[in-house]
Protein backbone atom coordinates (compact mmCIF):
# COMPACT_ATOMS: atom_id res chain seq x y z
CA UNK A 1 0.00 0.00 0.00
CA UNK A 2 1.46 3.24 -1.02
CA UNK A 3 0.50 6.90 0.83
CA UNK A 4 0.50 10.42 -0.73
CA UNK A 5 -0.36 11.08 -4.19
CA UNK A 6 0.13 8.50 -7.28
CA UNK A 7 2.71 9.58 -9.56
CA UNK A 8 2.35 8.98 -13.14
CA UNK A 9 5.50 7.34 -14.82
CA UNK A 10 5.79 9.63 -17.93
CA UNK A 11 6.12 12.33 -14.82
CA UNK A 12 9.16 10.79 -12.85
CA UNK A 13 12.13 11.51 -14.59
CA UNK A 14 14.71 8.66 -14.91
CA UNK A 15 18.32 8.71 -13.50
CA UNK A 16 21.11 10.06 -14.94
CA UNK A 17 23.23 7.64 -16.42
CA UNK A 18 27.44 7.40 -16.12
CA UNK A 19 29.78 8.38 -18.62
CA UNK A 20 31.23 5.01 -18.42
CA UNK A 21 27.25 3.27 -19.18
CA UNK A 22 26.86 6.40 -21.97
CA UNK A 23 30.46 5.82 -24.13
CA UNK A 24 31.15 2.21 -23.27
CA UNK A 25 29.10 0.26 -25.82
CA UNK A 26 31.02 3.32 -28.56
CA UNK A 27 33.90 2.54 -27.31
CA UNK A 28 34.31 -0.88 -27.67
CA UNK A 29 32.32 -0.67 -31.16
CA UNK A 30 35.10 1.41 -32.41
CA UNK A 31 37.72 -0.51 -31.03
CA UNK A 32 36.65 -4.03 -32.95
CA UNK A 33 36.34 -1.74 -35.88
CA UNK A 34 40.17 -0.32 -35.65
CA UNK A 35 41.35 -4.27 -34.87
CA UNK A 36 38.94 -5.69 -38.03
CA UNK A 37 40.29 -2.59 -40.22
CA UNK A 38 44.13 -3.46 -38.57
CA UNK A 39 43.77 -7.18 -39.50
CA UNK A 40 42.81 -6.72 -42.98
CA UNK A 41 45.55 -4.44 -43.81
CA UNK A 42 48.26 -6.88 -42.44
CA UNK A 43 46.40 -9.67 -43.99
CA UNK A 44 46.08 -7.63 -47.44
CA UNK A 45 50.12 -6.60 -46.54
CA UNK A 46 51.42 -9.96 -45.67
CA UNK A 47 48.76 -12.80 -46.20
CA UNK A 48 46.21 -14.68 -44.07
CA UNK A 49 48.73 -17.08 -43.10
CA UNK A 50 51.10 -14.36 -41.37
CA UNK A 51 47.71 -13.39 -39.55
CA UNK A 52 46.37 -16.50 -38.34
CA UNK A 53 50.12 -17.17 -36.73
CA UNK A 54 50.30 -14.31 -34.92
CA UNK A 55 47.15 -14.45 -33.46
CA UNK A 56 47.76 -18.07 -32.75
CA UNK A 57 51.56 -16.88 -31.36
CA UNK A 58 49.18 -14.12 -29.40
CA UNK A 59 47.50 -16.47 -27.30
CA UNK A 60 50.13 -18.68 -26.82
CA UNK A 61 52.25 -16.03 -25.34
CA UNK A 62 49.55 -14.69 -23.62
CA UNK A 63 48.84 -18.13 -21.80
CA UNK A 64 52.20 -18.45 -20.86
CA UNK A 65 52.26 -15.25 -19.34
CA UNK A 66 49.18 -15.78 -17.23
CA UNK A 67 50.15 -18.85 -16.17
CA UNK A 68 53.79 -17.81 -15.15
CA UNK A 69 51.82 -14.83 -13.57
CA UNK A 70 49.42 -16.84 -11.74
CA UNK A 71 52.09 -19.24 -10.37
CA UNK A 72 54.56 -16.13 -8.95
CA UNK A 73 51.51 -14.47 -7.30
CA UNK A 74 50.41 -18.28 -5.62
CA UNK A 75 54.09 -18.78 -4.78
CA UNK A 76 54.43 -15.40 -3.44
CA UNK A 77 50.91 -15.58 -1.16
CA UNK A 78 52.31 -19.23 -0.09
CA UNK A 79 55.57 -17.16 1.09
CA UNK A 80 54.01 -14.60 3.32
CA UNK A 81 51.78 -17.28 5.09
CA UNK A 82 54.38 -19.71 5.97
CA UNK A 83 56.36 -15.85 7.49
CA UNK A 84 53.09 -15.32 9.41
CA UNK A 85 52.18 -11.98 7.21
CA UNK A 86 50.72 -10.59 4.19
CA UNK A 87 51.94 -10.79 0.73
CA UNK A 88 53.72 -7.92 -0.51
CA UNK A 89 52.03 -4.78 -2.41
CA UNK A 90 52.88 -4.34 -6.01
CA UNK A 91 54.07 -7.57 -6.87
CA UNK A 92 53.19 -6.32 -10.20
CA UNK A 93 51.32 -10.07 -10.86
CA UNK A 94 48.02 -9.01 -11.71
CA UNK A 95 48.91 -6.58 -14.09
CA UNK A 96 51.26 -9.22 -16.07
CA UNK A 97 47.99 -11.19 -15.64
CA UNK A 98 45.92 -8.45 -17.28
CA UNK A 99 48.38 -8.04 -20.59
CA UNK A 100 48.35 -12.13 -20.85
CA UNK A 101 44.39 -11.46 -20.97
CA UNK A 102 44.87 -8.75 -23.49
CA UNK A 103 47.62 -10.64 -25.65
CA UNK A 104 45.19 -13.42 -26.00
CA UNK A 105 42.73 -11.50 -27.34
CA UNK A 106 42.93 -11.41 -31.31
CA UNK A 107 43.98 -8.25 -32.30
CA UNK A 108 46.98 -5.87 -33.09
CA UNK A 109 46.13 -3.10 -30.98
CA UNK A 110 44.99 -5.47 -27.81
CA UNK A 111 48.53 -7.09 -28.68
CA UNK A 112 50.71 -3.76 -27.93
CA UNK A 113 48.38 -3.05 -24.78
CA UNK A 114 49.42 -6.15 -23.34
CA UNK A 115 53.24 -6.45 -24.30
CA UNK A 116 53.28 -2.34 -23.13
CA UNK A 117 51.47 -4.13 -19.63
CA UNK A 118 54.24 -6.62 -19.49
CA UNK A 119 56.96 -3.61 -19.69
CA UNK A 120 57.68 -2.99 -15.68
CA UNK A 121 58.25 0.87 -15.52
CA UNK A 122 54.49 0.84 -17.79
CA UNK A 123 53.35 -1.48 -14.80
CA UNK A 124 54.70 0.68 -12.11
CA UNK A 125 53.13 4.33 -13.99
CA UNK A 126 49.42 2.09 -14.05
CA UNK A 127 49.84 0.70 -10.23
CA UNK A 128 50.44 4.22 -9.21
CA UNK A 129 48.04 5.70 -11.40
CA UNK A 130 44.89 3.21 -10.09
CA UNK A 131 46.07 3.44 -6.38
CA UNK A 132 45.86 6.98 -6.70
CA UNK A 133 42.34 7.36 -8.46
CA UNK A 134 41.11 4.61 -5.83
CA UNK A 135 42.69 6.80 -2.91
CA UNK A 136 40.81 10.26 -4.39
CA UNK A 137 37.20 8.43 -4.60
CA UNK A 138 37.11 6.59 -1.37
CA UNK A 139 38.39 9.88 -0.05
CA UNK A 140 35.41 11.78 -1.80
CA UNK A 141 33.40 9.09 -1.20
CA UNK A 142 30.91 9.91 1.67
CA UNK A 143 30.90 8.80 4.96
CA UNK A 144 28.79 5.23 5.86
CA UNK A 145 27.94 5.35 1.50
CA UNK A 146 29.01 1.51 1.80
CA UNK A 147 27.04 0.80 5.12
CA UNK A 148 23.49 2.57 4.32
CA UNK A 149 24.07 0.00 0.81
CA UNK A 150 23.71 -3.23 2.75
CA UNK A 151 21.41 -1.85 5.27
CA UNK A 152 18.94 -0.54 3.02
CA UNK A 153 16.82 -1.93 -0.04
CA UNK A 154 14.42 -1.57 -2.43
CA UNK A 155 11.53 -3.40 -3.89
CA UNK A 156 10.70 -2.99 -7.85
CA UNK A 157 6.67 -3.26 -7.82
CA UNK A 158 5.08 -4.41 -11.13
CA UNK A 159 3.36 -1.25 -11.92
CA UNK A 160 7.00 0.62 -11.28
CA UNK A 161 6.65 2.80 -7.58
CA UNK A 162 9.60 2.01 -5.61
CA UNK A 163 9.24 0.58 -1.91
CA UNK A 164 12.00 1.90 0.30
CA UNK A 165 12.84 -1.32 2.87
CA UNK A 166 14.98 -2.32 5.31
CA UNK A 167 16.63 -5.41 5.25
CA UNK A 168 16.41 -7.65 8.74
CA UNK A 169 18.53 -10.41 9.56
CA UNK A 170 17.57 -12.87 12.36
CA UNK A 171 19.78 -14.42 14.22
CA UNK A 172 18.60 -17.68 15.31
CA UNK A 173 15.78 -19.10 12.90
CA UNK A 174 12.57 -20.95 13.68
CA UNK A 175 13.61 -24.75 13.84
CA UNK A 176 10.29 -27.03 12.58
CA UNK A 177 9.60 -29.67 15.29
CA UNK A 178 11.77 -32.95 14.52
CA UNK A 179 9.04 -34.77 12.68
CA UNK A 180 8.54 -31.94 9.82
CA UNK A 181 11.22 -31.37 6.92
CA UNK A 182 12.91 -28.05 6.75
CA UNK A 183 12.29 -26.52 4.70
CA UNK A 184 8.45 -27.81 3.46
CA UNK A 185 8.56 -29.57 0.35
CA UNK A 186 5.06 -28.79 -0.08
CA UNK A 187 2.63 -26.71 0.93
Amino acid sequence: MTTGAPTSPYTTSRPRRSRLRRYLPLGVAAWLVLEIWLLTLVAGAAGGLAVFLLLVAGFVAGSVVIKRAGRRAFQSLNEALQRGGSPERGGGNGLMMLGGLLLMIPGLVSDAAGLLLLLPPVQKAVSRYAENALDKRLRTAGAGSLKDAFQQARIHRPDGKVVQGEVLREDRPERPESGEQYPPLTR
